[in-house]
């Protein structure tokens, strides 16, 4: 028996009511990596499903690289907890061989990739919302990373619209990171690490600037312990016109 703790439960609840990320008689793909993040919103998505009052269905999604990646377990996992879940099988990889030079992106191209074959399927399959991952410390990360490295304030929402016209919902947004992990841990479920990365494949230079953003984050975190509450609220206190944008001030 799965057990969601009632802060990750709450958190997510209260996210979808604030956000309307889920209604009633939506159809929600979910992309499933099989590690702590992915793993804790198909079970958030399940605990939601049997308590909520309106009706909606979804379906875990795994995209594979072709690097012979084992994760039937995954399947196994998702029948175990009445989860349906389909294995996409791509060649992504031998395709990145020709398309990553050296020393370029290959980070943001598997996750493109990787996102192309979501949208697609959900498209196919009549889905109208991908629901995906991403948590609290993320998007911090993703702010700051912009912010430090490309000169822009940027994060991520907990719902957008793609360019073909599928809602991306993240339910997980208001979460921390180290919520997830636990809930992996308290549950002894076998999760998707690091070990999976298709970076480890290839003899290029490692990003260093997630890496470096994190562990300025957990420094910042340490001396300020309220600092993620304060930005979570900042995040919906934007006040456009104290910048420099001349549209914004016209």
């Amino acid at each position: 028996m799965i057990e969601l703790s009632k802060k990750i439960s709450s958190v997510v609840g209260r996210t979808n009511a604030e956000y309307g990320l889920i209604k009633e008689g939506d159809r929600v793909l979910v992309g499933f990596s099989g590690g702590k993040d992915s793993t804790t919103l198909i079970h958030a998505l399940n605990h939601i499903k049997k308590v909520t009052p309106f009706d909606f269905e979804f379906k875990a999604v795994t995209v594979t690289y072709g690097m012979g990646e084992q994760v039937e377990f995954l399947s196994k996992h998702c029948a175990k907890h009445g989860i349906e879940h389909e294995i996409i099988d791509t060649e992504i990889f031998e395709l990145s061989k020709e398309k990553i030079r050296k020393n370029s992106s290959f980070c943001s191209f598997f996750s493109r990739m990787r996102r192309g074959y979501l949208y697609s399927t959900a498209q196919e399959q009549g889905y109208n919302k991908l629901a995906l991952g991403h948590h609290l410390d993320d998007a911090m990360e993703s702010f700051f990373m912009n912010f430090l490295y490309n000169g822009a304030l940027r994060s991520m929402p907990p719902r957008y619209k793609a360019e073909n016209g599928l809602e991306v919902i993240r339910p997980l947004i208001f979460c921390r990171e180290r919520q997830l992990r636990a809930f992996a841990q308290t549950n002894e479920i076998s999760v998707i690490g690091d070990e999976a990365c298709p970076a480890m494949r290839f003899d290029i230079k490692m990003p260093h600037a997630r890496a470096s953003t994190k562990e300025l984050l957990e420094k910042m975190e340490e001396e300020n312990p309220q600092m993620f509450v304060s930005m979570k609220a900042a995040f919906k206190n934007i006040q456009t016109s104290t910048f420099f944008d001349k549209e914004l001030l016209d």
